[in-house]
């Protein structure tokens, strides 16, 4: 009997799941990674002393490599899962 209840929950969450088209490939991780290490490095500047240098990493890991790692899509046009 809960194996036709379990079968009925899932039937259930996967009526209720909806295809956004989100995919994550290896140019999301690889971009992700990147924006992870500019990050770092901007930290390690920002410690350091340095106030141009530093803020201009920081900014460019927050709002151009973390943000396009997410927003990226391959070329595949098929759904992410």
């Amino acid at each position: 009997m809960s194996a036709v209840k379990t079968a009925r929950q899932r039937a259930q969450r996967r009526a209720l799941e909806v295809d956004l088209g989100f995919s994550w490939g290896l140019a999301n991780s690889v971009l992700l990674a990147l924006g992870v290490g500019v990050l770092a490095v901007g930290y390690v500047t920002l410690s350091r002393g340095s106030i141009t240098l530093s803020p201009v990493l920081l900014v460019f890991g927050y709002c151009v490599l973390i943000p396009g790692s997410l927003l990226f899509r391959g070329r595949k046009t098929g759904s992410g899962e």
